[in-house]
Parts: structure tokens; sequence; C-alpha cells
């Protein structure tokens, strides 16, 4: 026998749920065997503690730390801790020089180089090296092939007797009369095993910086600072192509200047190409340190550089977090590191648990009592609710970080008061329906098209008000906020793809399609003569009794336009 149209349609949308929910397991199944995921959700610091860092600044002599500063910091270190995809943390000050940092469970290298780096970023040019750099940038900031046998114009070795006195002062930041004979000296006899503790990362803008490069222990001197960091309107990661588009397999960070440091960076790149040897090198230096110094062979007039060098792809994409979210006002250093119990402990969300199915099941008996045997269908769209969101949050929790805390669970709990709304609301349309004299196959289509509109309004609403406590808290608050809204969108999912191809499904059963007197959709019971506009039908199936408790009942539903369309009727009749 041939399935009608809404059967098909119901039959669909039943498959597309059972898609959703299969690619949710799948999901979570990859995460488990490929990426150490687990399929219970991971909690936050009140339910589970964690790590507890205590970042101290560094300072020169004489300097010191404002509260303007700090609160500066701890702004750029939440968004790079939001970046690296761990939630619920929290970062705080204390006793107006240290920034505390705690974070849920145990953090990875990556995440603590985000938070501990103070990543100040400058762009400054090369006067003399032990040994030159062979990378090369180009226009567009294209890097040439760093394994190229260096020209002997490039492999320029910077000896004391070579360096010459300076005869005036310097012009501009690759004039060699910035090289003293005592900054030569300090050069010769530098140690780049000291350049951490030499106090490089807090060394003037606008003086020379003697300093060493990353991972190859070079030694250079360079000019005063021409380009911060600050002058970065946005960073990324990726690999870096050649010029044919090709991909040379090496990752890099790549750069978008403002408008005042891409003139800069022009006027700078400018200047180099004309320069030769080490001179025509531009040093990018982090925190003091050299991690590329590129020759410059064309002038790069677009304000994107890009930055390579011995990066992979997870040290990539987190300097370029760190340069993306702004540099750090002052240099912090890591003082201690230390393992946090829960605040609230695995006892407070059992007890939150345990709410939450108390309200569960009168959420059950309520919808039993009023809705017979319709009430099963609540408490399977429930069901179903609930594994799709347990799903989703073990999901996010496995790939976004996503931490559970006792406010989440407390969105969560409300969010069954909220997805069981919308079955009333489409279940008293519904009888509404079948109260104007429809079948219950016609009654569960057009109460589906007047409930839609009216679960749909209600469950934005929720989402944006959501979305607004997402982005105006901190914190746990946020828990809170993401959970409701993403139960409310899980209601409208299990609304459409479940109850409603269920009723569907279930009108056309003798039961349910045949009003049984305990499936809920019994029209007599229902005193199934209420036809609209203040007009009633008369019914010889029930008794006048039964007809006037009807017609009591219908009153009760009348509009006020119908009940003043009634009035002006009978006052009419009465003129005549």
């Amino acid at each position: 026998m041939a399935r009608s149209t809404p059967e098909r349609r119901a039959l669909r949308s039943l498959v597309w749920l059972l898609v959703i929910i299969v690619a949710l397991i799948g999901g979570n199944a990859a995460s488990v065997l490929w990426n150490g995921g687990s399929w219970t959700p991971k909690l936050a610091l009140d339910l589970e503690g964690g790590t507890q860092l205590t970042l101290t600044p560094q300072l020169s002599s004489g300097q010191s730390v404002t509260q303007e500063q700090l609160d500066q910091a701890v702004g750029i270190i939440r968004q790079r801790v939001d970046a690296a995809g761990v939630s619920e943390s929290e970062i705080n000050t204390q006793g107006g020089q240290n920034i505390v940092v705690s974070i849920p469970g145990t953090p990875d290298d990556a995440t603590l180089e985000r938070i501990r780096s103070s990543a100040k970023l400058e762009f400054r040019a090369v006067l003399a090296a032990d040994l030159a750099s062979n990378s090369t940038i180009g226009e567009g900031g294209e890097t040439g092939d760093p394994s190229a046998s260096p020209s002997p114009s490039d492999s320029a070795t910077a000896e004391p007797s070579a360096a010459p006195s300076p005869t005036a002062s310097p012009t501009d930041a690759s004039d060699p009369n910035w090289i003293t004979p005592e900054l030569q000296e300090q050069f010769d006899s530098f140690d780049c095993a000291t350049v951490a503790e030499s106090g490089a990362n807090v060394a003037p803008e606008d003086e020379p910086l003697i300093t060493c490069e990353q991972g190859t222990g070079l030694k250079y001197i360079l000019g005063p600072v021409e380009v911060t960091g600050a002058r970065i309107a946005d960073a990324t990661s990726g690999l870096i192509q050649s010029s044919t588009g090709v991909s040379t397999g090496e990752w890099g960070v790549f750069l978008e200047f403002d408008g005042e440091g891409t003139e800069q960076f022009r006027e700078v790149t400018e200047r180099l190409v004309s320069l030769q040897g080490v001179r025509n090198q531009f040093a990018i230096v982090l925190d003091g340190q050299v991690i590329s110094a590129p020759r410059t062979i064309s002038a790069i007039t677009d304000g994107q550089p890009q930055i390579s060098g011995d990066f992979t792809q997870e040290s990539a994409k987190t300097l370029a977090d760190q340069l993306k979210f702004g540099a750090l006002p002052i240099g912090f250093e890591l003082q201690s590191q230390d393992q946090i119990s829960a605040t609230l402990g695995v006892s407070q969300l059992q007890s939150g648990i345990i709410a939450g199915l108390i309200g569960l099941l009168l959420v059950v008996a309520y919808s039993l009592f009023q809705y017979r045997a319709l009430g099963g269908v609540t408490v399977a769209s429930l069901v179903i609710a609930g594994i799709v969101t347990y799903l989703l949050i073990t999901y996010l929790s496995n790939q976004q970080g996503f931490r559970l805390s006792l406010a989440g669970v407390a969105g969560l709990i409300i969010s069954v008061g909220v997805i069981a709304d919308s079955f009333i609301v489409y279940f008293e349309r519904i009888r509404d329906e079948l109260r104007d004299g429809r079948s219950v196959d016609g009654a569960v289509e057009a109460g589906w098209k007047r409930a839609f509109r009216t679960i749909l309004i209600s469950d934005v609403i929720n989402v944006i008000a959501a979305v607004v406590l997402f982005v105006l808290a901190v914190g746990n608050v946020r828990g809170f906020a993401f959970t409701l809204g993403l139960t409310t969108i899980v209601d409208l999912i299990v609304v459409a793809l479940f109850t409603h191809p269920m009723m569907q499904l279930l009108g056309r059963t003798r039961f349910f399609g045949g009003g049984h007197p305990l499936s809920g959709l019994d029209p007599q019971a229902l005193g199934a003569v209420y036809r609209g506009r203040a007009q009633f039908r008369p019914s010889a199936a029930v008794s006048a009794t039964k007809r006037a408790s009807s017609s009591r009942e219908a009153q009760r539903r009348q509009t006020i336009a119908e009940r003043k369309a009634a009035e002006q009727g009978g006052n009419g009749k009465d003129a005549r």
C-alpha cells in the first residue's frame, strides 16, 4: 500500500534525525579513538579542579607595574585562553602585582605558552651578524628558499676590527653609526645561552639591541624598532606557498598591518632593498629574540608580510593567536604552577543532576495526567532531546575544549521546561483544531502550522537572550548562557524532526486517529462543537448537558473580537 505524502515526509524527517544522531556518535567515536577524547563531557573548575598559574611581571630597574597594565594584561590573556578553546577559565589580579590564571584540568604546552608569553613583536633592521641568515622576504611577504647557499655579500661576519668607528650621528635604523666600540665589544662577548637573562625582552625601542636567533644561536646587532606589534591588525597561521602557488610544506604566520603599520613597513622595505649584505635583512623579534631575519628582495607595499621559521602547526597557531590578540603591556614570567581542587565538587554535581531528574519526573507525570497516552510522545521527545544534547556537549568538549560547570548544569535543567513547553503548545493547538470539528489527521497538520510559529518565536527570543548573556558575561554565567542557547536550538530540531513526524504517524493509527478515550485526542471529551466566529454546531451525539458544557468551553475560548461580534449581532436582532 502506497504511503501518503504526510507519512513520507514524516519518515524523511525521522531519517534526518537519525543521521544527525549517528553523525554525532561518529564524531565522538573519532575523538575517543584518535584524539584522546572521552564519552563524557569535561568538567569545569568548580566541579573538577585544575591548574593555577601565577604570573609575575618582569620589570627593569626602576620600573613599576600599574593597575591599568594589569587589567590590560588580564583581558589579553583571557582572549588567548579562549582562542585556545579552553572554557570556564578564571583570570584575576593578585596583590596589585601578579596575575593568577586558573584553568580546568591539565593544560597542554601550547596553552601554557599562550598564557605566559608576552608576545612582544618588533621589526628591527639588521646592522651586524656573526653569520647571515639565508631566508628572504619579498612582495606580499613571500619567503625565499632558506636552504639556498648564501652569496659572498650575504655571508658577512662582524669582527671587532672590521667595525668602523662612528663618524656621525645615525640617520636611520640601518645606519652602521649605531655600532659604537662599546656596543661592538658587548656583541663579541655576548653568549646566546644568556639571552633570556640579558633583558632583551624589555630593551628600549629607540636603541640598538644585541640578541640571538631562536634555535640557531646566531648573534645579531639590530637597529632601533621601526614597526611594533601594536600595528598588527590580524594574524593567521597556515602553510607557506611559493610564488607559483605550490605549498612548501613549511608552516608560517601571516600578518596584516593596519594603515599606519603598512606605511611604516613599506618605507622600511624600500630602504632595505638597496642595501647589501646583512644590512639587507630585516629581523622579526619576538620577546627579545630573533625568530626570523629574512633578506629583502622587494618592497612590501600591501602590509601583508609573513613570518617563516622553524614552526610546527601548533607553534604557528600559538604565535598567530598571541599576535592577533595583542602583546602584553609588560613581560611576565611563571612564578608558580599548582594543582587546585574543585571549588564545589562532585557532590554538588550529583545534587544538580538529582534536581534535574526530579523536575523531569514532574514534567512526565503532568504530561501523562493531562494528555493520557499522548504524554508518551512528550516523554519520547524529551529522551531524544536529552540524547542529542548530551552528544553535542560531549563533542564540543572533545573538539572545542568546552567545560561543563554547575551553572551549565542549571541551564540544562531549565531547558527541560523550555522543551516541554513546546510540546504543550503543539498539543493544545491540535486539541483546538479537534474542538473545531477537524479529524485527527487534519488537526495534526493544521495545529502544526499554528504551533510552529509560536514555538519558533519563543525559541528565537530565548536564543537572543542567551547570546546577549554569553557575550556580556564572564566566567560560569557564560556556561549557563551557552547550555541554555544550545538546548533551545535542540528543541527546534526535536520538535521539527521527531515530535511532529511522530504525531503524523500516530494520527493514522486506530488508537489515536480513532480518538480513543485514553489517547488524549478524544473529540467528544474535548467538546468538539466549536467552529469559530461565535458559531456553534449542535451534535446529536452529545447530551444537552454535554452541549451546554461544550458551549461554556467555547465561550471561554472566544477572543475579545468574537465576543464583541456576538454582542453586536444580538443587539441588531433586538432592534428589529
